[in-house]
Parts: C-alpha cells; structure tokens; sequence
C-alpha cells in the first residue's frame, strides 16, 4: 500500500486498506455504538451478542466493577454529606495531582518545574474537546497550519475529526496507520505522511490501547516518531481513552507520553479514567498539558477555567473521590493494579481462544494479528459486507470497521462469535 498526504479535509478512498484512530463522538452526535445498541435492543434473537460496546465486560456478561471500587463506594455512601469540592474550576486539585504523577511520571521534570496544567473534565470526549479549544489559545504562540488524524475507512476516525470540527478546527487531514491486507501498522507509509505534514502541524496520536486496531506502536516506533516530530516543528495531541488497560499498568500505557516529556516536548493529552476504574456510567476524563515555559501556562490555565464552565458539566464527585482514593493510597492502587492486570490477563486469553477457534474451524486466513493486538479492543479484518451479515443473519453487532470488543466474549458464545466470522468470511467473501 503506498502512503499518500492527504489534502485539506480530504479523506483516503474508502476501498483502500487503511485502518486509523478511533474516539468517543462529540456529544451533538450519535455514535455508531449507539445506533448498533439501539438495534441490539430491538432484535429479540435469543442467540444475539453485543461486540460493539466499550465497557469491560466479565465472563458472566455483565459490565464489571472493581472490589476495590465497589468498597470505594460503599464507604462513601455511609457519608451522605460529604461531597469533594473542586478548588477551581479545573477540578479537585489533589485528583488532578494524582492522575498526572501516574501519567508523567513523578520525577518527571516538567512536573518538578511546575510546567504542566491538569484539567478534570466530564469524560475522554470532553477532554478531547478542550483540548482542541485550546489550540486556538495556544496559537497565540504558534500559528498551527492543520490537524493531522489516523484514517481509516469507517466511523473511527470520524468521531475524533468531528470533536475537533465542533470546537472550530477547520483544517483536518489523515496518515496512514493500518494495512488491512498485512494486518498490521504502516509505519513506514505512517512516517512519510507526518514527513510531509507542515511545520507547526497538530499530530493525534494514540498512546496505547489504540482503537479500533488493538495494535500499537512499539517504542523503537515512537523514539523515530518522537524525533520526527522534533525536527519537523510539529505539536503532539495524545489519546489515552483506555489508560491502563493495555498492559494493565498506567504508567506502562502511558510510556509514550512519558518518552516525550522526558525529551522537553510540548503536548496535550486527553485520557479516560472511566474504563480503567470500571466507573461504567460516570464519565471521567483528565486533559494534561505539557509545556516550555511557566508563563504560557499560566494565560492557558485562565482559558481552560472559562471554557470548563462554558462547555462542561462538572463530573459526578463519587467518581472523582474514588480515583483519587485509589491512587493516593499504595494499598489500594496495588490492589486496584491486580484486578486491572487480571482484566487484561483474561482479554489476552479470549485473542488466543478466538485465534485457535478460527483456525480449527478451517478458515485459510492468518489470525495471529488477534494476538498481536491488545486492549479491550480488536480489529479482526472484516469488510462492511461481512460486518452487515454477522449483524443481519448472525446477529452478532460489531461496528462498521470491523472493530469488536474482546471482553463481550465469553465461554457462553466463543463458539458461536467464531462460528459466525467463520461463515462471514465463506459465505460474504
């Protein structure tokens, strides 16, 4: 496949193999999980499966709450008063604190020369949408020519570009990241559209956990990519809308960013804390922003605080307290920390059974990307004609791309999730 650079708000043909980055969608828009819940729901097939959800699911089907959580909360229900206020409006301080040791690092040295803004917003979307508002503050100090995205031929990529759309970003253009034939990243068609991008250029990156691929970058990939976007003059914009459920580690998940602050680089960050802390229903999402120079934080501490109260609702002070819990007590965190890594333990498990089912089912196809990948999510490399008949005949919803969620799988339906792909492939080629 070879790498092309996509012209202004142009995406790639939507028959070639290209795979790309995902996002919650903005909140004018209903995103294609909820338009497939809403079929789901309406579909009274006894046998039906939901693979297009974003929550962990466990082995008995239902979405999962942490011990550590659920005594969390039990403990604050016995306090009906109490309720953490935020001490501005960029959140309570010591959640913010927290969640940015646990990103950076806590010898980090932008941490140590108080160069690093941390924003509590409602949820991964909104920190999203924060951030790209203030890129429009932050050209004050550089003048950004466009917005480079992952693409992909599907609803992924749609619903970031459209959060940056919403918060007035006019200019969004696409790099390769997923060959669809080889089932893996394109690096080298991925570093040549980022060679091609414009000084002072915005660059989405997903840190970990990418979705909808499941695949990511290694760390040989992101030293070449951090020294590209070092000599090319561009600005990063992480994703991390599923930290710590890659490797089952926050700071592992995290290692990206960490690699790039450790070089003296500016950047965003918009993550979710809400799949990690299994806070199924209470959006909660964290923007970091990284910076050279105190004082430009400074001017873009008082614009956040305005466009905090201007775009977002404030996060529900339970989930909120039980972050912040967690991570300021070691007992805790090393006990949240297992049942996260028994979380990614057991979606690792379910790539290698669905792997091994495919392949005894006699399909001719190469499945060891399922194993390759990682995370809650994978891109098992259907097209949308075979995507249509699992959902059609099968009954089994996955989105558009391809995209399924792992954890949805269990030992009731494994064999008939590998049944159906198996004939979607024979019988809708």
């Amino acid at each position: 496949m070879r790498g092309q650079n996509i012209g202004h708000g142009e995406k790639p043909n939507q028959t070639e193999d290209l795979g790309g980055q995902g996002s919650l969608a903005p909140p004018a828009a209903v995103s294609p999980e909820t338009r497939l819940l809403s079929a789901f729901k309406k579909d009274t097939e006894d046998r039906k499966v939901d693979l297009a959800r974003t929550e962990y699911f466990s082995e008995e089907g239902k979405t999962f709450e942490f011990r550590i959580v659920e005594k969390i909360k039990k403990q604050l229900s016995m306090h009906p008063t109490y309720g953490p206020e935020c001490s501005s409006d960029l959140g309570l301080t010591e959640f913010t604190r927290r969640v940015t040791e646990v990103t950076l690092g806590k010898s980090a040295r932008a941490l140590m020369e108080s160069k690093v803004l941390g924003v509590l917003t409602t949820g991964f979307t909104a920190a999203v949408h924060l951030g790209a508002s203030l890129l429009e503050h932050w050209s004050i100090y550089v003048s950004w020519n466009s917005i480079y995205c992952t693409c992909c031929p599907g609803p992924s990529v749609d619903s970031v570009a459209r959060i940056f759309q919403s918060a007035g970003v006019p200019d969004i253009r696409y790099y390769h990241y997923w060959d669809n034939k080889r089932c893996c990243i394109c690096l080298e068609n991925l570093l040549a559209d980022l060679e091609k991008a414009p000084e002072n250029s915005v660059v989405v990156l997903s840190a970990s956990a990418h979705y909808p691929t499941g695949a990511d970058l290694s760390q040989d990939h992101w030293y070449l990519i951090a020294n590209l976007i070092m000599r090319r003059k561009l600005f990063s914009f992480f994703l991390l809308p599923f930290h710590g459920l890659c490797y089952g580690d926050l700071q592992r998940d995290a290692w990206p960013v960490q690699h790039f602050e450790s070089k003296g680089m500016e950047f965003f960050c918009a993550q979710s804390l809400s799949h990690s802390f299994g806070l199924s229903g209470d959006p909660l999402g964290h923007l970091l922003c990284v910076s050279k120079r105190k004082s430009r934080l400074s001017s873009l501490k008082l614009e956040a605080a305005d466009l905090v109260t201007s775009l977002c609702e404030a996060p529900s002070a339970g989930g909120v307290y039980v972050v912040t819990a967690v991570l300021s007590n070691p007992a805790h965190c090393a006990g949240w920390q297992t049942e996260v890594k028994n979380v990614v333990s057991r979606c690792m498990l379910i790539r290698y059974m669905l792997r091994e089912k495919l392949r005894l089912l006699g399909n001719p196809s190469c499945w060891n990307h399922l194993t390759q990948q990682r995370g809650l999510f994978c891109y098992i490399g259907l097209n949308a004609h075979q995507v249509e008949f699992l959902s059609a005949v099968r009954h089994v919803y996955l989105l558009p791309d391809g995209c399924l969620n792992v954890s949805a799988i269990n030992g009731n339906n494994l064999d008939y999730i590998s049944e159906s792909i198996h004939l979607a492939l024979t019988v809708s080629p």
